[in-house]
């Protein structure tokens, strides 16, 4: 975990980005797909957090990535090599292109300014999407990454960003998984070990003081 100072100099607004994953009203909404991960993500407050930061990154300057999973109707394109993939395919609420489900969930707001960046297949919000390129583009240096799930999208965002060379910083109280002791373990044995792990606080406190030269 990096000091105070050092968490400041990583997050530059010029060359940062702030990432939320399946913030989907299908996913963490009141008529969720996984209402015990809607659970979760609400009574920890990682939801509120989400919110607050992308409220700051709106406020600063900052660019935000809305990565959303969805599918289409007749499931053309779609992942069906492994039992997560099945298992959804039967849930009552489905992540179906253009509905309501795919959505972002309130209390987060949505700019124009921001990226929402949808995809189709596989379990990353990085690999094999939009996300890389658009980062580039940026000039992203630090990509804070934030939502759900801690179980399987959030490792697979932070592994393929470090991968790809960039700094991820993951504000622990921002994300969320089920069981609710299953997140800081996550957090404490495994990003830990490749992110800089902070509190939504100490993410906002850097991002409204003023920089050194400024």
């Amino acid at each position: 975990m990096a000091s105070y100072e050092g968490l400041g100099e990583l997050l530059d607004p010029a060359s940062t980005v702030l990432l939320t994953v399946e913030c989907q009203q299908g996913v963490v909404g009141a008529d969720s797909a996984l209402p015990e991960l809607a659970r979760e993500a609400r009574a920890s407050g990682a939801l509120g957090n989400v919110a607050r930061l992308v409220a700051a990154a709106h406020h600063s300057g900052l660019q935000v990535i809305h990565a959303v999973a969805e599918r289409r109707p007749d499931g053309r394109g779609a992942n069906r090599n492994a039992r997560l993939f099945r298992a959804a395919e039967r849930l009552p609420v489905q992540q179906l292109s253009g509905t309501t489900a795919v959505r972002i969930a309130p209390p987060i707001e949505v700019t124009e300014e921001d990226f929402v960046v949808r995809r189709l297949h596989g379990l990353s919000p990085v690999q094999g999407t939009d996300v890389d390129a658009l980062l580039r583009n940026l000039g992203c240096r630090t990509l804070i990454v934030t939502g759900v799930s801690a179980n399987v999208a959030i490792p697979n965002a932070v592994f393929d960003a470090v991968n790809r060379g960039y700094t991820v910083v993951v504000p622990r109280d921002a994300i969320a998984g089920v069981p609710s002791d299953y997140t800081p373990a996550m957090i404490r044995n495994t990003l830990a070990l490749v992110a800089t792990v902070a509190t939504t606080d100490e993410v906002l406190g850097c991002l409204k003081r003023p920089r050194r030269g400024a």
